[in-house]
């Protein structure tokens, strides 16, 4: 079951899910709009799974930057999202997709306890210019059924994100190096 817009400002005002910052006007009738945050890191070399990810990090500038395609981004949602009794879906918004940008394709699930500024993973089609703080997509919340099993108390790699995190699929495999 998916939270309505109401649902989702109720929910928050309880202390159910946390959206922060939090602005109303961002509330659609099945989701809230999510803004790109102000930072980009920048993987335009070879990868390697069995390797950290070499990026570089930049300040999204006022006037714009321009993805360009064949490169990796990663940025970060401008709100931090959770809850402790709902799952979350991270999605691109329509808008976005129809400039030919692809964000955050492989992991859209936020588990239940997880609190978080979503790393997005973003591609270009075309070149086209992006700005900080533009609204990117869309998350929504969602019942669970079941035991509970938070996130947070899991133990899992990326429970203590905090910004951009590149891929840490190397902590997994034999022979990786950090």
């Amino acid at each position: 079951m998916i939270l309505t817009g109401p649902a989702i400002a109720a929910a928050r005002a309880d202390g159910a899910l946390t959206i922060e910052p939090y602005d109303p006007a961002y509330l659609s009738p099945n989701a809230y709009d999510w803004r790109l945050g102000d930072t980009l890191r920048i993987c335009d070399g070879d990868l390697d799974a069995a390797s950290r990810t070499p990026s570089r990090e930049i300040t999204i500038p006022p006037e714009g930057y321009v993805l360009v395609p064949g490169v990796l981004y990663l940025g970060v949602t401008r709100e931090r999202t959770g809850s402790e009794t709902y799952a979350q879906f991270l999605n691109g918004s329509r808008s976005i997709g129809a400039l030919g940008i692809w964000v955050h394709v492989s992991a859209p699930l936020g588990h239940q306890g997880h609190a978080i500024r979503w790393t997005l993973e973003i591609r270009a089609a075309r070149p086209v210019r992006i700005y900080p703080l533009m609204v990117f997509g869309k998350v929504t919340f969602h019942q669970t059924f079941g035991t509970a099993a938070s996130y947070q108390q899991l133990g899992l790699k990326y429970r203590s994100s905090a910004g951009i995190e590149t891929s840490r699929l190397y902590e997994e495999m034999q022979g990786g190096q950090s």
